[in-house]
């Protein structure tokens, strides 16, 4: 990672490469993409992995290891054998992308100490009920919980079929 230095004060400050960051891990992203793959195909039996894994462009082995997760936390279930694949537990209308995240990724707050299922004190922190920041990362939390958990499988498989303009994403910036 390079450093640029501000002229005042005198700081580092992380310079970020383009493509550098992410807040979800291409596991989270492909949980995604793979429930999003078997809601698409809800009511229709069964769904190889493998099929799932070249449609949605996924090393078969990772994706093994991301379906195994979703099926132990009652997301999927799967049937063995020659016709075997996976299926969604409930309707896709009650799968929220939140759960699927939180499944793979753990707690979706920014910090540890706004964390609801994964609380620790910032040890930096001399008064947690007065910090600014931990203020503002409970705002973030707070927002980014009420996208992601309202948010199904079922919204989401229609969005996609939504034309949108190619700067759709940068509105309201």
């Amino acid at each position: 990672m390079r450093y640029e230095y501000a002229p005042f004060p005198r700081t580092t400050v992380p310079r970020q490469r383009a493509g550098d960051y992410s807040m979800i891990s291409r596991k989270g992203k492909y949980a995604v993409r793979a429930a999003l793959y078997l809601a698409q195909r809800y009511g229709n039996g069964v769904t190889p992995i493998a099929e799932i894994a070249t449609a949605e462009k996924i090393s078969r082995k990772f994706l093994e290891s991301i379906l195994l997760t979703l099926k132990n936390e009652g997301i999927l279930k799967s049937t063995r054998g020659k016709g075997g694949g996976y299926t969604l537990q409930e309707p896709p209308d009650q799968i929220t992308i939140g759960r699927i995240i939180r499944l793979v990724e753990g707690p979706l707050a920014p910090v540890s100490c706004v964390s609801r299922s994964g609380y620790r004190p910032c040890p930096e922190c001399p008064d947690e009920a007065a910090c600014p920041i931990r203020l503002v990362m409970k705002g973030v939390r707070d927002a980014i919980s009420q996208v992601l958990d309202q948010k199904t499988l079922a919204s989401l498989a229609v969005e996609i079929q939504q034309p949108r303009p190619a700067d759709w994403f940068m509105v309201g910036i």
